[in-house]
C-alpha cells in the first residue's frame, strides 16, 4: 500500500485484526467502515487507500473510490486457506488484494488474469510450481480441509464406467453471480451433466459452507435421487478427487484442484482457471488467449496472487510454509475435522474464532 491510512469497506468485526495484519501490521492505519458517509466523517482523501471484501458494501466502496480518485483493491480469501470454515470464522493463511478487478469475476480484468495472460514464467518458478503441486497432494491438503475420510466401498461403479465428481457451491456466493451465464444452480448442474453424460456414474458433493447450514446452495433430494448414482455430504474433497476421472463444474475451485491431479475438467461457468488451455469450456472470455502449462497456473495463482501470513511470528510467509502448517494443524487433529456437527457444536466453535479474532492475539 503506498499509504500509512487504509478504509477498508465490508470486513466484519472479526476480520479486522487479521486484515491489520496482512495489510502491514501497526505501521498502517486501517479505518473500518462500511459506508462513504463513514469514510468522509474518518478524513478520507486522495492520498488514502481503499480496499473492500467480497461484495459486502461495494456500491459504497465504488462511491468513495470514485469521489477521491482513488484505486479501489479488492480483497478475497486465498486458495490455501485453513483447517476449517471461513464461515465458521476460522482464520485465513493466505489473502489476496486485487488492484484491478477480483479473480471470480470474468466480466473485467483482474491481477490474476493479467498474471495468467502476460507473466514471463522463468524455469526457477515453474520449478517452484510443480514442487508446491506435488506438496499439495503428498499432504492431500485443499482450501479448507475438512471431511472425514472417504470409505471407498462407498463407489460402487461398473467396471470402466466414468466417475464424474459434480462440486456443489454456494448458490448466492459471489463467483455463481459474476461466473455464471445460463446455469446457476447446483440442481441446474446436476441435470446438465447427467444429460451430457447419460452413462457416466456421477458422485455430488455438497459444498461444505451449505452442509455446514452456513449458506445456501442444499439440493432436493428428489434430484440427486434422480440424476446422482452417490452423494458425499461430508467426505474430504481430496478423497473425493482421487476417485473421480472428470470434474464438471460451474465455477468451485475444485475444478483447479482437479487439474493439480491432472483430470479432465469442464467448466459451465467461467472460473479464473478456465480458456487457457486446459480445461473443457462452455463459455469463453476474448482477454484470455494465452495457452498455459499446469505449471505457470500454479505460479500464478498460488505463488504470485496470494499473500501468505504466519500467524506466530506476524510475517508473511509462503505457500510451501502454508502447505506444511496445515499439515501439522490436520495431524495434531488426528485428521480433517468433520463437517457435519450439530447446531450447538457450531456455534460454540464460532464464538471461539470470533473471540480469538477480536481480543485474542491472532
Amino acid at each position: 500500500m503506498n499509504s500509512d491510512t487504509i478504509f477498508g469497506f465490508g470486513f466484519t468485526l472479526w476480520k479486522q485484526k487479521y486484515i491489520q495484519a496482512f495489510l502491514g501490521g501497526e505501521t498502517q492505519i486501517v479505518n473500518f467502515v462500511w459506508t462513504y458517509t463513514q469514510a468522509v466523517n474518518k478524513g478520507v482523501n486522495k492520498n488514502s487507500n481503499i480496499i473492500n471484501w467480497g461484495q459486502r458494501a461495494i456500491d459504497e466502496a465504488y462511491k468513495t473510490a470514485r469521489q477521491f480518485d482513488i484505486p479501489l483493491g479488492r480483497v478475497e480469501d486465498g486458495f490455501i486457506r485453513s483447517v476449517g470454515l471461513g464461515s465458521d470464522l476460522t482464520p485465513p493463511l493466505s489473502l489476496v488484494v486485487d488492484k484491478t478487478g477480483i479473480y471470480y469475476d470474468p466480466t473485467q480484468p483482474s491481477d490474476l488474469e493479467s498474471l495468467l495472460e502476460t507473466y514471463a514464467f522463468t524455469d526457477e518458478l515453474i520449478m517452484r510450481a510443480a514442487n508446491i503441486r506435488k506438496m499439495l497432494l503428498e499432504n492431500a491438503v485443499s482450501k479448507y480441509n475438512v471431511g472425514k475420510k472417504l470409505v471407498s466401498n462407498l463407489v460402487q461403479n461398473q467396471a470402466g464406467q466414468r466417475i464424474i465428481l459434480i462440486p456443489g457451491q454456494v448458490e448466492d456466493d459471489a463467483s455463481i453471480q459474476k461466473g455464471c451465464v445460463d446455469i446457476k444452480t447446483n440442481a441446474e448442474l446436476i441435470q446438465q451433466v447427467r444429460l451430457t453424460n447419460p452413462s457416466a456414474y456421477l458422485v455430488y458433493k455438497p459444498h461444505p459452507d451449505v452442509i455446514s447450514g452456513n449458506r445456501i446452495g442444499k439440493v432436493d433430494r428428489s434430484i440427486t435421487d434422480q440424476y446422482c448414482d452417490l452423494v458425499l455430504e461430508d467426505s474430504s474433497i481430496t478423497d473425493c478427487l482421487d476417485i473421480a476421472d472428470e470434474v464438471h463444474t460451474m465455477t468451485s475451485l475444485v475444478g483447479f484442484e482437479g487439474l493439480l491431479r491432472h483430470k479432465k475438467v469442464v467448466c459451465y461457468g467461467i472460473p479464473f482457471y478456465a480458456n487457457w488451455g486446459l480445461t473443457e469450456d462452455r463459455h469463453t472470455v476474448d482477454r484470455r488467449t494465452r495457452r498455459l502449462t499446469l505449471d505457470e497456473l500454479v505460479a500464478a495463482t498460488l505463488i504470485l496472487y496470494p499473500r501468505y501470513m504466519n500467524w506466530e511470528t506476524g510475517a508473511f510467509t509462503t505457500p510451501e510454509f502454508a502447505i506444511e502448517t496445515l499439515r501439522k494443524q490436520i495431524d495434531a487433529l488426528g485428521g480433517k475435522p468433520i463437517n457435519k456437527i450439530s447446531w450447538l457444536h457450531r456455534q460454540v466453535r464460532k464464538m471461539k474464532h470470533f473471540y480469538k479474532g477480536v481480543f485474542a492475539k491472532p
